[in-house]
């Protein structure tokens, strides 16, 4: 027996309407505690599955509805897992690829902003943490770090009645495949990069100071190193802050990756001061970083604080320079999978046939 299977552009759409389904996720607890589907229950049952235990999911039963789709990294395991529960009379179906292909998933908030002219609309790829933005105004669009496929943009500018002009990044990225480039040609819109020598393909630069206009808005750009030499923050119409992986809710970006130990440290120190630049801003300014640690839930709330609400979240902030550097560097989390080889695609502008092998896992850009 062969339990059938759902994409995760199917699993995506059940969770986008609240239909009833049970996500049983039964990778061992390790792999579920850093990253799994928002809502899924979790059963270790891997082991017992690879080694045909009889007993195993023997007492497992739905919790949301009749309808049960199983998940493991890769979607083999969990294929054991349907047909045990198909074997059972449930109806039971297992995820095309695990959780490999669900970090693609997506899912959207829109950002509320008072006092702009532009509307924002958060793209969030609920199973990596990346959080990408849609910005319009008069039938204008831009998008900033970008992370999913170009048809997606398109998708949601059309239902806004929206035509991208503009494709920014913050930085170069080093924990997902940049589809800045991609969209850009997909669409003929200006792609627009902090000026930086690390890239190998044409972009319009873009300096402290200058402004990007989409609609009656506007977005001006801040130059934060640190994270990244490069690292630029945008502020449009003085309300809304888009940090990249410079600044995040509760936590800072890391200095360390592709970096020497005494560069990390030098960048330690500049991005010190990047975010003191950063924290002199209205303290009602409303932050949209560019990650998440935790996997998004489709609850359309987007994941955004004010500045204030930042700053009182945030300890690092509120530290000496000397302080921070000794604190940011002891607190350093594992680099994330595959960095070198995402940041040297990034640095390329090109995209392999299939990412999944490559951004699989949970973001780990931030220092807490």
């Amino acid at each position: 027996m062969t339990a059938p299977t759902i994409s995760t552009e199917g699993l995506r759409e059940l969770l986008e309407r609240g239909a009833p389904v049970t996500v049983l996720d039964v990778r061992p607890a390790a792999e579920h505690a850093e990253w799994s589907i928002p809502g899924s229950v979790h059963a270790d049952a891997y082991d017992a599955l690879r080694r045909g235990d009889p007993t195993v999911l023997a007492d497992f039963h739905p919790t949301n509805g009749d309808r049960v789709v199983t998940v493991c990294a890769a979607g083999k395991t969990s294929m054991l897992a349907a047909e045990r529960l198909r074997a059972r009379g449930l109806d039971a179906v297992s995820l095309e690829g695990g959780m490999r292909a669900w970090s693609l998933a997506w899912n959207t908030a829109e950002v509320r902003c008072a006092g702009s002219a532009a509307w924002i609309v958060q793209l969030r790829r609920t199973g990596k943490g990346c959080l990408s933005y849609l910005i319009g105004s008069n039938g204008d669009a831009i998008v900033i770090d970008a992370s999913l496929d170009p048809h997606v943009y398109h998708r949601v500018a059309d239902q806004q009645g929206w035509r991208i002009h503009t494709v920014l990044e913050t930085h170069v990225h080093a924990d997902h495949l940049s589809r800045a480039r991609a969209l850009a040609a997909d669409t003929g819109a200006r792609l627009c990069l902090p000026t930086t020598d690390r890239v190998s393909f044409k972009y319009a630069p873009l300096n402290d100071g200058d402004i990007v206009r989409v609609g009656s808005g506007g977005l001006r750009a801040l130059h934060t190193p640190g994270h990244t030499p490069e690292s630029t923050s945008y502020l449009l119409d003085d309300r809304a802050l888009f940090t990249g992986d410079t600044l995040f809710l509760a936590a800072v970006g890391r200095p360390d990756l592709e970096a020497t130990r005494d560069e990390a440290r030098r960048r330690a120190h500049v991005l010190h001061a990047s975010l003191q630049r950063l924290v002199a801003l209205a303290p009602e300014t409303v932050v949209l970083p560019a990650h998440t640690s935790e996997p998004v839930a489709f609850d359309s709330r987007p994941i955004s604080a004010t500045l204030r609400q930042v700053q009182e979240r945030t300890s690092l902030l509120r530290v000496t320079e000397e302080m921070f550097v000794s604190q940011i560097l002891a607190r350093l989390p594992p680099t994330p999978p595959n960095h070198h080889r995402i940041v040297a695609l990034n640095e390329a502008g090109t995209l392999p046939d299939d990412p999944t092998e490559l951004e699989a896992g949970a973001n780990r850009c931030a220092v807490a």
